[in-house]
């Protein structure tokens, strides 16, 4: 039997490091007192049972999944178009265009939460869910172009070809030709931004105004112990949903990249 390497032993220290704190949030929102430390003091589920008669939480989990669906909508939408101009054509400033679409990946969030807000305001977009689907997407839009880019990489250009031989015009190939072997890519491409939209919070803080999405609502109780259980209970579900949604996006996205060879 062979013995771990240190590269492997590494790795396994790493991964504990980021997740083991993450598995302790379900662990404690079963816990049946207030206080979060060891020992637990008893099971229950009343946490989870206490979420849905909170009006303020399911208005705002409305408002995330509003911003988020949304917010994957456009940004696939322009990532679709963007990668295949990226990945088909050759034109003058082709990589400084995508290092600007790129950019969000590398600028802190706090900078593009105030500038966003100060623009909104000189432009007269006050702090609402418009002015934070705006800039969801503006930072999922990065994610998209990645992913269909991937999608759009192997892409047999034959294949339009052949379709154009055939008669079809540019609207009719794209719908019947190229679409349906991308679109795996779209289903990750919409399913990793809306995932991005739905977790992020610093940009939502800043211009949701008084129509707060689930993660500026969660910022808002977890500064009452009394609260604290049942932000713990929402996190576990959210975590859940987040894994989710991950590993579906991730099952499409090999997928993509399998039918486009």
């Amino acid at each position: 039997m062979t013995r771990p390497s240190g590269l492997m032993v590494y790795a396994f220290l790493y991964l504990a490091f980021l997740y083991l704190p993450v598995l302790f949030l379900p662990l404690f929102s079963f816990n049946d007192g207030t206080i979060v430390a060891f020992p637990i003091k008893g099971w229950t589920t009343e946490w989870y049972r206490q979420l849905g008669g909170q009006e303020t939480l399911i208005q705002a989990l409305v408002n995330s999944l509003v911003v988020g669906v949304v917010t994957a909508l456009l940004a696939t939408s322009m990532g679709l178009f963007a990668a295949r101009a990226y990945v088909r054509y050759r034109f003058r400033g082709k990589e400084a265009s995508e290092g600007l679409v790129m950019l969000p990946l590398v600028i802190p969030g706090i900078i593009v939460a105030s500038s966003m807000l100060v623009l909104f305001i000189s432009i007269g977009i006050k702090p609402s869910l418009m002015a934070v689907t705006l800039g969801h997407t503006f930072l999922a839009l990065p994610f998209s172009v990645s992913i269909m880019k991937s999608a759009f990489d192997d892409f047999d250009v034959s294949l339009e070809e052949a379709a154009f031989d055939l008669g079809s015009g540019v609207v009719e190939t794209f719908r019947r030709v190229t679409l349906p072997i991308v679109a795996p890519g779209i289903v990750a491409s919409l399913l990793v931004t809306f995932t991005v939209s739905f977790d992020e919070f610093v940009l939502a803080f800043f211009l949701s105004g008084n129509q707060p999405t689930l993660p500026v609502y969660i910022w808002s109780q977890i500064r009452f112990p009394a609260k604290l259980p049942n932000t713990l209970a929402l996190g576990s579900l959210l975590l859940l949903a987040s894994v989710a949604l991950l590993v579906v996006a991730e099952y499409f996205r090999r997928r993509s990249s399998k039918s486009s060879i």
